[in-house]
């Protein structure tokens, strides 16, 4: 039998509906504080002279190596795996024996060395944030990382390690890639809109260095040339100071999901990054600028922080926007000193911005598979 509804239940109070509605369009979210951390071992010396080694019966190869190893704008690269300076056939190359000259890697033997390091790495960015008595008001926790799986997976084991309230809503943004830190920021500011009191914490963490592959084949040497391992921690919330993050667009660029790829495979996870990347890049950006600025300041901007994933995709950027010289200044530091540490990457090169006081517009970009391009509005005040 249908029962007729209360009349009230379709009563609106318009002054509460009104303020509610001016409270969420006038709430603003911040990154209030950002925290960096990366393993102790500096793995690019090592690596590059592994990689000439595999070309010792090959002149010309090497004197190529050599002089992209050179140009690739990168100085330091750290990993949670130490390596060994030999490495003859059969021998180890690190010194948790994970890697053996000669022989493949399995996947399973990969995340468990995910699960033994990414934990503590993620422990000592979140220490590094000193919460102090904050850390009882944390509500929220995004993840995002695309270099380990396992459940419980590093939200559980930061809870535990760090400390923190049981009752934090958990989200994980898993294996987007390098863009997933800007995918992970959209998503702690709906948060934050919706619930102001919120005080989200999110981390970026990935150890690429576990993924490695022993190959002749030179693009993908090169690539793997770029990665490292870091972590990021950063607090969002309402409270006003940090980095306003003022807007969100994304991008998928059609016909460009075979140029970079991210699979599982039987021998750890298979990354396809095609020499094409920087090209596409460029003309997107070249084409999709107002797009992607739209709901920009009239002023200029003045900040840039995009995602380090080489020399040649800061440069296609540079090009495409016709930025001035030193524009992308904090980019190419962060690459000089950590290498690619896909999504982690852009947190490190905001965090830079807010060490050299920056003040401003900004935008901020990362690209990954699909091909996609996010980018985010922000601005630093003083």
């Amino acid at each position: 039998m249908a029962t007729a509804l209360h009349p009230e239940v379709f009563y609106y109070d318009d002054n509460l509906v009104s303020a509610l509605l001016y409270e969420v369009r006038l709430t603003t979210a911040y990154v209030n504080r950002i925290a960096t951390i990366v393993p102790p071992h500096d793995v690019h010396e090592a690596y590059s002279r592994y990689v000439l080694s595999l070309f010792a019966d090959d002149k010309r190869t090497s004197q190529v190596l050599r002089r992209m190893i050179e140009r690739s704008g990168i100085e330091h690269r750290y990993s949670c795996l130490e390596p060994l300076s030999r490495h003859n056939e059969g021998e180890a190359v690190d010194t948790e024996s994970l890697y053996i000259h000669g022989r493949p890697t399995a996947t399973g033997a990969r995340m468990r060395a995910f699960q033994r390091h990414a934990p503590d790495l993620a422990a000592a960015a979140i220490e590094k944030l000193n919460l102090g008595p904050d850390r009882d008001r944390i509500t929220h926790l995004l993840v995002t990382s695309c270099t380990g799986l396992s459940a419980p997976g590093i939200d559980i084991d930061v809870i535990e390690r760090c400390r923190l309230p049981s009752t934090i809503e958990r989200t994980t943004v898993g294996f987007m890639g390098c863009y997933a830190a800007i995918s992970a920021l959209k998503l702690a500011r709906h948060i934050v809109r919706s619930e102001p009191e919120a005080q989200v914490l999110m981390l970026n963490l990935e150890l690429c260095t576990l993924h490695f592959q022993e190959t002749r084949d030179v693009p993908q040497l090169l690539c793997f040339l770029q990665f490292a391992d870091g972590c990021a921690a950063s607090l969002v919330s309402a409270e006003p100071h940090g980095i306003a993050l003022n807007g969100f667009k994304a991008m998928l660029l059609p016909d460009t999901r075979g140029l970079m790829s991210w699979n599982i495979g039987d021998t750890g996870f298979d990354m396809v990054l095609s020499g094409q990347v920087p090209a596409v890049i460029h003309d997107a950006m070249r084409a999709s600028s107002n797009e992607l600025l739209a709901g920009a300041p009239g002023g200029p901007i003045d900040l840039w922080a995009v995602h380090a994933g080489g020399r040649s995709i800061l440069d296609a950027v540079e090009r495409a926007l016709k930025l001035a010289p030193g524009a992308l200044a904090a980019s190419r530091e962060v690459l000089r000193r950590y290498g690619n540490m896909s999504s982690a990457t852009v947190m490190f090169v905001l965090e830079e911005l807010l060490r050299s006081a920056a003040r401003g517009y900004g935008c901020a970009m990362s690209f990954g598979p699909g091909l996609v391009a996010e980018t985010m509005l922000f601005s630093i005040a003083g």
